[in-house]
């Protein structure tokens, strides 16, 4: 019996009704006993091998990538289910540009057909109160394509529990040296002066100085002619908004003081990392990339740091599951208890 006979008779069984009953209630126990542990706040994953994906099974490249946005309906489910806030997700590379003009071209067209079936059909995004954002390079973006990417995140920005990260057009040394000119702004441009010229004490001592000269001079004014009246009170209105009283302290001088430029030596880290493009996203818990190559390829890796637990799959894009991603959130869980343990012995 070949192969290719097994591989059909696998298929049919596991859609079949009853498979698929058995196994979403096994996938509903294995999330609910996952959530039972700590849970990442923030996953990245680079959705890489859809084209080797679709080369080995004998498809087209564009049909590969449209089972690997299959495969990202199912992640997000699981993710937001288990209880992860963030994920981000590698969608287009600028590097992408560079390959044959047929194929930027259909990844172009299908990513307008996504991202208009996200918000035609968006129950999943809604049901986990997720907003989509698109992170990357505007300016690239083609624009018969921009109008769906506005449409998307405008569709989606009343979401406040979850968020979809899109990574499109994207390279971490794009968004790096976004941050950096970002930083040399606002590090270059002069601070606004904290103190208006007059400060709260002078108009008060103005104040009263003027009411002082008004009552002082009532009895004098009633004296003397209806237009002499007149005219003294424009003559003590106009002195007493021209002049303080002569026992009052100095007016401070109005000339405006030259601004200070920020001090350069207090910038850290931090400072970059709140103009980076996912600086109101909690820090990156896990990194997964599939298809068994083991480099970030220009992907996160600002947000990569030592807290970060990063994993690289055999398996392609297309092929990724729960059953993929349950070992990694074990092994996650795991670690989280080792810290923990490690640093209460330090206490």
């Amino acid at each position: 019996m070949s192969d290719l006979y097994l591989s059909h008779i696998r298929n049919w069984f596991w859609k079949s009704p009853p498979a698929e009953w058995l196994m979403r209630g096994a996938r509903e126990v294995l999330i609910g006993t996952l959530k039972q542990g700590p849970i990442p706040k923030h996953v990245a994953f680079e959705m890489d091998g859809n084209r080797r994906f679709a080369k080995n099974h004998k498809i087209e490249t564009i049909e590969g990538h449209h089972l690997g946005f299959e495969a990202l309906a199912r992640v997000l489910e699981i993710c937001y289910k288990c209880g992860v806030k963030v994920v981000t997700v590698y969608a287009f590379s600028i590097e992408n540009f560079n390959r044959p003009r047929g194929e930027v071209k259909g990844l172009m067209a299908m990513a307008k057909v996504k991202l208009e079936q996200l918000v035609q059909h968006g129950e999943l995004l809604d049901r986990y109160g997720a907003c989509i954002r698109v992170l990357g390079e505007r300016d690239l973006i083609p624009d018969d394509v921009l109008p769906f990417v506005d449409r998307a995140v405008e569709m989606t920005k009343h979401n406040k529990d979850a968020v979809l990260n899109i990574c499109f057009p994207y390279t971490s040394r794009a968004e790096m040296t976004s941050a950096i000119k970002a930083t040399v702004d606002e590090f270059t441009s002069p601070s606004r002066p904290s103190n208006p010229p007059f400060s709260q004490l002078r108009i008060t001592q103005k104040i009263r100085s003027n009411y002082s000269k008004r009552t002082e001079s009532l009895d004098s004014i009633r004296e003397v002619s209806p237009d002499a009246g007149a005219e003294s009170d424009l003559d003590d209105s106009m002195s007493s908004t021209t002049a303080l009283d002569p026992e009052s302290p100095p007016l401070q001088s109005t000339v405006a003081k030259p601004r200070r430029l920020p001090n350069p030596e207090n910038i850290t880290a931090e400072t970059i990392n709140s103009h980076t493009y996912t600086a109101e996203c909690p820090p990156l818990d896990i990194f997964i990339r599939t298809s068994n190559v083991t480099r970030l390829s220009d992907f996160m890796l600002w947000q990569c740091h030592e807290n970060t637990h990063i994993f690289f799959l055999k398996c392609f894009w297309p092929e990724f599951d729960l059953w993929h991603f349950v070992p990694v959130l074990l092994e996650w869980q795991w670690r989280q208890k080792k810290l923990l343990e490690k640093e209460s012995s330090r206490k």
